[in-house]
């Protein structure tokens, strides 16, 4: 299968090219060659190449700063996949779309599942909400990703804050009362290996498994203990840490059927960690 990857330098891309390319002939290409904000460098591209499938990396992630940014990030996450998805359906090319678990509101009181209604409250995940609503209806041949708390060994992540201030020797203050499930972009990358190679298109939950969701707080915990790190680490509630965007209080996405369709079985989220921080 010939696949085109775009935003090959961000934190998932830099994972996922090199598993892909075990399997597939792959090109990747960066914001500085293709911008997916810009029609005709996406048609141009997608029509010289004719991609069996099309892998979109591409992404406005700013969560705060889309508050102020509103344009900006529906630009990208909303404006740029729709480019894609024409340009897709135009030349006969698959699309596979990541988005967020964001898109929810947080109230359920169970792990979302792909085909619960969305409800963003902030602008970054209204954005991201938008790119499906345009994957979804204008192509019938994709695949449309949602996963959540992305930590890679490119990129800034929570899992790099935590690692920069505990250098700092000082009390680390992390929110408890968010829930979500942390993701290695490698198993993430993994998973999407089998999703396009079992051909089975649709909607997908896709994350580390964490058996009902962890919070921030423990997760911060566990970097620390597996680092060895001696600093205390003191828990606070979203109402003391103010931030401009909202986040889902609880954001945990079901993946049960993920692994029905694949047979992918996500990595425990402590198992995960510990392999990533020990090549860290």
């Amino acid at each position: 299968m010939k696949v085109v990857v775009l935003g090959s330098k961000g934190m998932l891309a830099q994972d996922l090219i090199p598993i892909i390319a075990k399997e597939h002939k792959t090109l990747s290409f960066d914001k500085d060659q293709v911008d997916i904000t810009d029609k005709k460098s996406v048609f141009e591209l997608v029509g010289a190449n004719k991609p069996d499938l099309v892998i979109n990396c591409a992404a406005y992630n700013q969560v705060d700063q889309a508050e102020t940014d509103r344009q900006a990030a529906f630009r990208v996450n909303a404006y740029g996949v729709q480019q894609l998805a024409l340009a897709c359906e135009e030349f006969g090319s698959a699309l596979c779309h990541f988005s967020t678990d964001y898109v929810f509101d947080g109230k359920s009181t169970r792990p979302y599942r792909p085909d619960d209604e969305p409800n963003p409250i902030s602008v970054y995940g209204e954005s991201k909400r938008a790119g499906e609503v345009f994957v979804q209806s204008i192509l019938n041949r994709y695949y449309l990703i949602r996963t959540s708390s992305l930590y890679g060994k490119s990129g800034n992540s929570f899992v790099h804050a935590i690692l920069r201030l505990a250098k700092k020797k000082e009390p680390l203050r992390v929110v408890q009362d968010q829930a979500m499930s942390p993701t290695w972009t490698v198993n993430l990358a993994q998973g999407v290996v089998k999703l396009i190679t079992s051909g089975k298109f649709g909607v997908y939950h896709l994350t580390d498994r964490t058996r009902g969701g962890i919070s921030w707080f423990e997760f911060a915990g566990e970097i620390l203990k597996v680092k060895g790190l001696p600093n205390e680490i003191e828990p606070t509630t979203s109402q003391e840490f103010i931030r401009p965007a909202k986040r889902p209080a609880y954001s945990v996405l079901d993946t049960s059927l993920f692994t029905l369709c694949c047979g992918y079985e996500p990595m425990p989220w402590q198992e995960s960690l510990k392999r990533f921080l020990d090549k860290t």
